[in-house]
Parts: C-alpha cells; sequence; structure tokens
C-alpha cells in the first residue's frame, strides 16, 4: 500500500508579516524606527514654519526701511535697503569691535565651562570621595538662587581687583555653571560604564590619563551640546555686561542699545544690527549641529 501524500502547503516566510498595500507598518521598540504618516509630516512642517518665522521676519525689516513697515498690511517680502541698513549700523555702533568682544568672551566662557564641568561632572559621576552627595545637592541647589542677588557683591568684587570696563570681568564669573556641571554628570552616569574606568586602572592609568584619554572620547557629544548651549547664553547675555562694561568696550548686546536713537526709534537699523548679532550662533551652531543630534539622540536611547 502506498501512503496518501500530503498536501501541499505554503512555504513560511522569515520577518514579521508585511502590511495591506498601500498603509505603512508601525513599529516601535529600541532599533526599531516609526514611519510617520501624513498629519505627523503636516504638524512638524507646520512646526518648522512657526520656529522660522521670526528669523525671517528679521531679515524682511532688516532690508526695508521704516516708513514701509508702518505700512498696514505690511510688506513680508524682503526689500532692497539690506546693504544701507548694515552700513547705517557701523556707523552708529562700534559693532565690529563689539562682534569680536562677544567671540572673545563666548567663546572664553564655553572652553572654559565646557572643561571645567566636564571634570566636575565626571567626579561627581565615578570618583567616590566623601561628601560627594552633598557637594552634588549643594550645586545643584545653587541654580535656585537668582543671579541678581550676586550682582552687587560681585560688581564689588571686580571694582576692588580694577576689571571694570575689562573682559575678564565678563569672562570669570561665567567660567562654572551649577547646570553644566549638572548636566555632565548626568551624561557620564549613562554613557561611560564603570568596566571601562576600572580596565584602565588595572593597566595603570591615573585619573588624568582616564580623564584625557577616556572620558573626552565619550564625552564629546555632551560636549558639545553644553557647548552650544554656554555659547548662546553668554552670546545673548545682556544683565551683566551692560554693568561690567561701557559703550568703548561693548559686546554685541550692549552695541545694539545704542542702535536706532532718535524721536522714533528706526526698527530697520535695530533689526539689521541684531541680523548681524544673529549670524555667529547660527554659525556656530552649523559646525556643532551633528554633534549636538548625535548627543541629543545618545541621550534618549540610553535613557
Amino acid at each position: 500500500m502506498t501512503a496518501l501524500a500530503a498536501p501541499p502547503t505554503a512555504p513560511e516566510k522569515d520577518g514579521p508579516p508585511q502590511p495591506p498595500p498601500g498603509k505603512r507598518l508601525r513599529k516601535g521598540g529600541a532599533g526599531r524606527t516609526m514611519k510617520g504618516g501624513w498629519l505627523s509630516y503636516l504638524i512638524l512642517g507646520f512646526a518648522l514654519l512657526l520656529s522660522a518665522f521670526p528669523f525671517y521676519w528679521t531679515i524682511v525689516t532688516a532690508s526695508r526701511s521704516n516708513a514701509d513697515m508702518a505700512k498696514v498690511p505690511p510688506s513680508l517680502l524682503p526689500g532692497p535697503n539690506l546693504i544701507k541698513n548694515f552700513e547705517q549700523v557701523l556707523e552708529e555702533a562700534d559693532i565690529g569691535k563689539a562682534l569680536l568682544n562677544s567671540l572673545i568672551v563666548s567663546s572664553s566662557i564655553t572652553i572654559g565651562t565646557v572643561l571645567c564641568c566636564t571634570l566636575a561632572g565626571f567626579a561627581f559621576a565615578k570618583l567616590k570621595f566623601k561628601g560627594r552627595n552633598a557637594l552634588l545637592t549643594l550645586t545643584i541647589g545653587t541654580m535656585m538662587i537668582p543671579p541678581q542677588l550676586g550682582v552687587i557683591p560681585l560688581f564689588m568684587l571686580i571694582a576692588e581687583l580694577q576689571w571694570v570696563n575689562q573682559l575678564q570681568a565678563v569672562i570669570l564669573p561665567g567660567l562654572v555653571s551649577a547646570f553644566g556641571v549638572f548636566f555632565m554628570r548626568q551624561y557620564l552616569v549613562q554613557s561611560l560604564p564603570d568596566e571601562l574606568i576600572e580596565a584602565a586602572r588595572v593597566d595603570g592609568a591615573s585619573t588624568a590619563r582616564i580623564f584625557w584619554s577616556i572620558v573626552i572620547p565619550i564625552a564629546r557629544p555632551g560636549m558639545a551640546v553644553l557647548g552650544m548651549l554656554t555659547f548662546m547664553t553668554a552670546w545673548n547675555d545682556f544683565f551683566w555686561p551692560i554693568i561690567a562694561l561701557s559703550s568703548q568696550e561693548p559686546t554685541v548686546q550692549v552695541a545694539l542699545r545704542q542702535l536706532g536713537g532718535g524721536y522714533v526709534n528706526d526698527q530697520s537699523v535695530i533689526m539689521a544690527g541684531t541680523l548681524l548679532g544673529t549670524l555667529p550662533v547660527l554659525l556656530v551652531f552649523g559646525l556643532l549641529g551633528r554633534q549636538i543630534v548625535g548627543g541629543i539622540m545618545q541621550g534618549a536611547v540610553k535613557g
């Protein structure tokens, strides 16, 4: 007797089930991407337009005259007066010196803050010493103190040191920030494994060698994020520079105060100066943008 042949079965396909035609499969979990539909792109496009419109409006205002912007409704297209307004900005304020001073101040504060906060964050995250938690709590607690409370004693200190109207009076108070220490501490807790430090200890590496050879390469994305935030904060700071500096040694924000003077403020000239003061920040973001996005994404995956 011959055995009956089993009916043929459809071959099994490897992998997850395929979605019906015309529909996208949404996936979740680590390492998987979720493809959005048209509504997601519509919301993102609207958010992009809403975020970019202030910068576009600055360009429009800077390229037109004050009379053009007083019309109702105002023009929404750039005009022909951009170069003319730039020239007037250079005549009314020493914007070139202000840009140089702001670049020196912001770069110095950024470099000092990134290095000092990374070193302190590494100590709080991975080194064991007496009073570590108490010092970290005290550092975080200083963020709740309004900076305006320290203006008078700080000014008395720089006056005693004869630093008034000098750039170091603006640079030194901003070389370390409590936010930067806490930020780098949290980043290194997640990104720096203890086993890597222990292996370096076994190989005879000192703490300084571990910091320069292991910690800094791993912390580079977080340092880029902190550097961008610090540079923007230092570049846009107006409160302390207007107290410590004068119009003869201004930063950009102090120099912008001198623009558009008269019976009626010339908004076109003010916006032209604002546009000049914004370009270096955009340049820094363009240089560090990839590191910033990489640091944010790495923190999101590890968090």
